[in-house]
Parts: C-alpha cells; sequence; structure tokens
C-alpha cells in the first residue's frame, strides 16, 4: 500500500502542535522553578505533610523565607487614610468644594458633600521626609523603618464582608484566615503555646468576630486561640484543692493510656489529633500564664508601651495587648493578629475608626489611644533584634471619604484606595508604593488587591500563594482565590 504523503497544510498544524507543547512544558517547569526557587520536581500544589500527632511541628515551606513569624495589627473600623498616611495637599487646597467628577455621588451611607480636608496637619518625618499626620505622631517618627502600600483596593464597602476579605480573602463567612493558612503550612516554633494566636481589641470582638481568625475548612486545630492581657484564657487554672505535683502525675498518666490506646489504632489520624489537642491545652496550662505574666516586665518598657498610662485606661489596657503581642512573638508563636477597633451594637461610640457622624472628636480619643502603644511595639521588636526576622503587617478592611457625608462630619467607607503598611524582615524601608489620585480617592498607580498583598505576605514567609492549596468542596482553594501577584518592588 502506498504511504500517505503529508500536506503543507497538515505539516504546519503538527509542527504548531509540537511547538505549542513544547512551550507549554517549558513554561510549567519555568513556573515550578520560580515558585520552589531551584525545586524544579516540586510540584505545583506542594500541600505541607502533617503528622496528625504533632499538627504544630515546625515546617520547611516552598522556598527559604524572609521572615520566620507574622503580627498583623488590625485597625477594625476602616481607619481613614487620609487623616493618617496619605498625604493630600490637593485636597488641602481645594477644602470645601465639591469633588469635580462625583456630582451626585451616593457612597455606602448615602450622598456626599464637599471635600474636606483632615482636622490633622501633616508633617515630614525622618530623613525620607515622610508625610504623616499628627494624629500618630509617635508612628510617624518611625516612618524610615515603614513600607506604605497607598492603592490597596477592596471588593465591598460593608465592614463585617470587608474585615473578612482582609482576613481570609473572601467577602463571604467560612473561609480560613490568614493565620490558619500560615500555620497550616509552617508550623511553629513553640509547640507549648498555640501557632496562632488572636488578641482582640479590650473593648470586645471587631464586626465580623472570630470569622477574623477562623479555620474554615482548614483542620480546626489551625483556629487562632483568642485571648488578651485584660482577658486571660478561660479554663486553664487547677481545680481548687488539687496541688501541682498531683496535676502532672495526673496528667502524665492520662497521656500513657491515650498514646496505649492510639497503638491500637495505627493510622487513625483523627484520634491523633484529637490526643495531640489535648496535650498541647494540658502544656497550656503552664505556658499561656507564664507569657501573659506583664509583672515581669520593667517600668521603663511599661512607661515605653503607654501601659502605665492611668489617665487612659483604654490606651493602657491596648498597650498590655501590644507587650502579650512582643512576649508571643518572642517565645515563636508563628502568627499573632492584634486588633485595635471593637465592634459596638447600638452606637459607634469611640470603639473603632468607624468615623461617620463626627470623625474629629472621635478619631481625637481613638487616636491616642493607638499610637504610643504601636509604635513602642515596632520600636521594642527592633531594640530586641527581633524584628529583623519578623514581618509586621498593619492593615484595616478599607479607607475613607475624602469628602463629608451629606449632612454629617465624617467620612464614609471607601474600598476604591485606601493604605496599609509592613516592616520588618523583607520588606523595603523607607518606601512607598502606589497612590491613590490627587484627593485620595481612588487608587491610580500601581493599584493593588488584597490578593496581591496576601501573596505578598505569604512569599515573605516562604509560601508560594498558588501552591499552598487545600481541596475543599470540588475544589483546589487557597487564600488569593485563583488571583494575587507578589508586588516585588516591596521585598529587599
Amino acid at each position: 500500500m502506498m504511504q500517505r504523503l503529508t500536506t503543507r497544510r497538515q505539516l504546519l498544524l503538527d509542527a504548531s502542535s509540537g511547538m505549542g507543547a513544547l512551550a507549554l512544558a517549558c513554561l510549567l517547569d519555568d513556573r515550578a522553578v520560580s515558585a520552589g526557587e531551584g525545586e524544579t520536581d516540586a510540584p505545583l500544589d506542594a500541600r505541607p505533610v502533617i503528622d496528625p500527632s504533632r499538627p504544630f511541628a515546625a515546617r520547611a515551606g516552598h522556598f527559604a523565607p524572609r521572615a520566620k513569624r507574622v503580627l498583623v495589627i488590625f485597625c477594625a473600623g476602616a481607619c481613614s487614610q487620609l487623616d493618617t498616611f496619605d498625604y493630600k495637599p490637593e485636597l488641602i487646597r481645594r477644602h470645601g468644594q465639591p469633588m469635580p467628577g462625583a456630582e451626585g455621588l451616593v457612597t455606602f451611607q448615602g450622598a456626599q458633600g464637599n471635600l474636606t480636608r483632615s482636622p490633622w496637619e501633616f508633617k515630614p518625618r525622618g530623613e525620607s521626609g515622610k508625610m504623616v499626620s499628627e494624629l500618630v505622631p509617635m508612628l510617624g517618627e518611625l516612618a524610615d523603618d515603614l513600607c506604605f502600600i497607598h492603592s490597596l483596593t477592596g471588593k465591598t464597602n460593608t465592614h463585617g464582608p470587608g474585615e473578612n476579605l482582609m482576613s481570609t480573602g473572601f467577602t463571604l463567612d467560612g473561609f480560613p484566615s490568614m493565620g490558619a493558612w500560615l500555620t497550616w503550612g509552617l508550623g511553629t516554633e513553640n509547640e507549648n503555646l498555640p501557632a496562632y494566636v488572636a488578641i482582640p481589641d479590650p473593648r470586645g470582638t471587631p464586626q465580623s468576630s472570630v470569622n477574623n481568625w477562623g479555620p474554615g475548612f482548614l483542620p480546626a486545630a489551625f483556629q487562632g486561640t483568642d485571648f488578651s492581657a485584660n482577658k486571660p484564657l478561660r479554663n486553664l487554672q487547677r481545680p481548687p484543692g488539687i496541688d501541682p505535683e498531683k496535676d502532672r502525675r495526673t496528667r502524665e498518666f492520662l497521656a500513657r493510656l491515650n498514646h496505649r490506646h492510639l497503638e491500637l489504632y495505627p493510622g487513625d489520624s483523627e484520634l491523633a489529633a484529637r490526643i495531640s489537642s489535648y496535650e498541647l491545652a494540658a502544656r497550656m496550662q503552664l505556658s499561656v500564664p507564664e507569657v501573659g505574666d506583664l509583672a515581669t516586665e520593667s517600668a521603663e518598657t511599661l512607661r515605653l508601651y503607654g501601659a502605665d498610662d492611668s489617665e487612659n485606661p483604654l490606651k493602657a489596657a491596648y498597650a498590655r495587648n501590644c507587650i502579650l503581642a512582643r512576649r508571643l512573638l518572642e517565645t515563636g508563636v508563628r502568627f499573632v493578629q492584634l486588633f485595635n477597633g471593637a465592634y459596638q451594637t447600638g452606637g459607634e461610640g469611640v470603639s473603632n475608626w468607624d468615623g461617620h457622624k463626627e470623625l474629629a472628636g472621635q478619631y481625637a480619643k481613638h487616636g491616642p489611644v493607638f499610637d504610643q502603644p504601636t509604635a513602642a511595639l515596632v520600636r521594642d521588636l527592633k531594640r530586641r533584634g527581633l524584628l529583623k526576622d519578623t514581618l509586621v503587617v498593619w492593615c484595616t478592611e478599607f479607607g475613607r471619604m475624602p469628602t463629608f457625608q451629606a449632612g454629617a462630619s465624617g467620612r464614609d467607607h471607601n474600598p476604591e484606595g485606601f493604605t496599609a503598611w509592613l516592616a520588618g524582615a523583607g520588606v523595603r524601608a523607607p518606601f512607598s508604593y502606589g497612590a491613590t489620585d490627587e484627593f485620595g480617592y481612588k487608587a491610580v498607580e500601581q493599584v493593588a488587591t488584597v490578593h496581591d498583598f496576601h501573596a505578598t505576605i505569604l512569599h515573605l514567609m516562604g509560601l508560594d500563594h498558588e501552591r499552598l492549596t487545600h481541596y475543599h468542596n470540588g475544589l483546589q482553594r487557597r487564600l488569593t482565590d485563583v488571583h494575587g501577584q507578589v508586588l516585588h518592588p516591596l521585598l529587599s
């Protein structure tokens, strides 16, 4: 039989398919190399291998990390970028005028009034000359240590979903928090304490409450443990009448029984995980009271944070939480989430940064609560040598409008452009990335999403956001959904 000759058209088709396959293979190989920084055989979904009997054991990431631990300082209530870190001379010049192009603009709570400058002056800080508001003067003194992102954008103008987005990458409830993803991926360096601690504001929880530190569909062991210097972890004390030695012997006896039981069911990961959680709870009886005992802090440290401020008890209470955060990081806790601002049913009060009605009065009370303790925390980490391998993140759920609301003296919600900052391991400082428009309304330069923000944080911790996945409900889920790019210009 005569062999059929290949036509010119078939030859070109075969060649193009072959080149496409080669290109795809090269692309996938390059992706593996860049994601693993040299690990060419690393799978694209490099999920952690976890021993159920030691779920918090330290694990290696996808590549060498810049930071070993993370501190997230979350200002709940949507802290105004225009009254803190985003200086806009044109907003000052056009104070009291309508915002161009915004005629008839209606935002979260209604119609908008005129452009309104900040009640606080901005001044150049540090050698960099970064302009920072007098609302946060002590943080302003640290401007040369900070890496600002002025072009963040969100997906919602509502507090609960906004907190969810910043903490979990999704506006809906039920998704794992950033701390849960990180501790699931990396474990912790101190197995006598929780891998992930959330420290609520002294006045209560944020609006989305435990969603901010929940495990979502990850194993429940990786949820944040919430306690504070002002509200210790419950149920850790020995029952009255039981001495320490008897308590220790009882725990050792229970451990022997538990592990003998586990030997009867080899490979039962749920049983191993349950035993591990009970044993961690037992170890926490000793470790949590010790790390939370601020009586060992010097008078100088208490003054530095403002924890001895008898005239401002809210500031002193938040300052104690800041000291607790530092102590947790010192002992090897992987992820600490510190909240400033709480949700109060029945009115705004001065419990958070939600400055709708009377911004100047509310922020004048809340700013001093936040400024000194937070600045002291960054300073203390630096002087103790912890900042070199700790990533500090300051964020809020969205920003504020450059206008005041019609009929009010405050700013409405604004997810179109807001500010966050980073400090510590792996980030450039002093540095400013991106920008909002001349009034601070919309991000217009190097626009960044919350997914980009999360991808960058994971990258600094040695994790590739595209490869840290968990199968749930038919999908390989991740913190950044199907989005996100590492903001490489921020990296040192």
